[in-house]
């Protein structure tokens, strides 16, 4: 292979959603293949607020695979990515770019190595599920880049086996990840339920708890929470769930319903009184304007709810939360063509 062949670079950029379990997997019968002892129902949230951006490259003049995590290079040596690496380039197709003069055969995608450059748009840290978004859109943007023909089905099975709950992360709106029952896992995919469209309503608020350690035990919590709790009894008005971490996902029904749920959550976990109110709630921050709150002097104006009863004093826990996001159903991946998105440089495929 001359010199001059070896110039050109391929780039795709691709992003794509978190989800958040409504119905949870609850184990796995196989660990290697992350095979779940349960079927599990997800909610994606919207892109614009939590997502993963990734940009893939290929080019002959590579001599290895590499990944850059959030700016750091990150080692590829896990068996997840090395097991998502070989099944896309088992499935890679030929390819021609007439324009620039570029032809991959199906053979020649074995011998090719991958520059990968992810980003979230949220804090890793948080535990928002950024692995469920990190390698369903490493495997979508893949297999866009090699050719892949597989349905969306087949590259769920993939991203499965990098994190669990990326499988349902490859559709938008409400999805299902299939237990199956094959040993080898060819049945455990994920399928679209309704799309984000289905329940244009719903708005999703998540709080996103202090890092610092827990002092109550979940079931001490629990307990505690049906005798004393004041929102217990809007259970029918708003759902809620967890996501991998202890921050709590809640559901309401309406703009109306999450205007008065977040009143709510400010008025019992009201940020320190030297916060920026626009870093506290972030996502959609339109929610703030029906519930009637503009700034800091607003929060701390808000009445104590009506369910607040003088037999049981409302409590108020300061800094127990870091902040709020509040978002709604979103759609799935989709490949990003504007070139000033991409982490890599399309002429040297290396990051920006």
């Amino acid at each position: 292979m001359g010199e001059e062949s070896k110039k050109w670079v391929l780039t795709v950029t691709a992003q794509t959603p978190t989800n958040i379990a409504v119905i949870k997997y609850w184990g796995k019968r196989d660990e290697n293949l992350i095979l779940p002892i349960n079927d599990s129902i997800s909610v994606t949230l919207d892109p614009e607020h939590l997502c993963t951006t990734t940009s893939v490259a290929v080019s002959p003049s590579f001599d290895q695979d590499r990944m850059w995590l959030n700016g750091k290079e990150f080692s590829l040596a896990g068996g997840r990515y090395q097991r998502c690496l070989k099944e896309i380039r088992s499935r890679a197709c030929d390819y021609v770019d007439e324009k620039k003069g570029i032809k991959i055969t199906k053979k020649e995608w074995e011998n090719l190595h991958v520059h990968i450059a992810s980003y979230n748009n949220f804090p890793t840290a948080a535990g928002l599920a950024s692995s469920a978004a990190g390698f369903a859109c490493l495997v979508f943007a893949l297999a866009k880049l090699m050719n892949v023909k597989d349905d969306l089905g087949t590259l769920s099975s993939i991203a499965r086996q990098g994190s669990g709950s990326a499988c349902r992360s490859l559709y938008g709106g409400f999805a299902k990840w299939i237990m199956g029952k094959n040993d080898n896992g060819s049945d455990s995919i994920a399928v679209q339920l309704a799309d984000e469209k289905h329940w244009d309503d719903l708005v999703i608020v998540i709080a996103v708890v202090s890092s610092r350690q827990k002092e109550t035990s979940s079931t001490t919590g629990m307990r505690d929470s049906v005798e004393t709790s004041m929102l217990i009894q809007h259970r029918a008005k708003v759902a809620y769930t967890f996501d991998a971490g202890p921050n709590a996902v809640m559901i309401a029904r309406n703009r109306k319903a999450a205007a008065l749920l977040l009143q709510r959550l400010l008025f019992f976990f009201p940020p320190h009184s030297d916060a920026d109110l626009s870093s506290y709630v972030i996502g959609d921050k339109s929610i703030l304007q029906d519930a009637g709150v503009k700034d800091m002097k607003d929060v701390e104006a808000l009445p104590p709810p009506p369910e607040v009863s003088d037999k049981i004093p409302a409590q108020q826990y300061k800094g127990d939360v870091s902040y709020f996001i509040c978002t709604r159903p979103g759609k799935g991946p989709v490949v990003l063509c504007d070139e000033s998105k991409a982490l890599l440089n399309p002429e040297t495929g290396y990051p920006k």
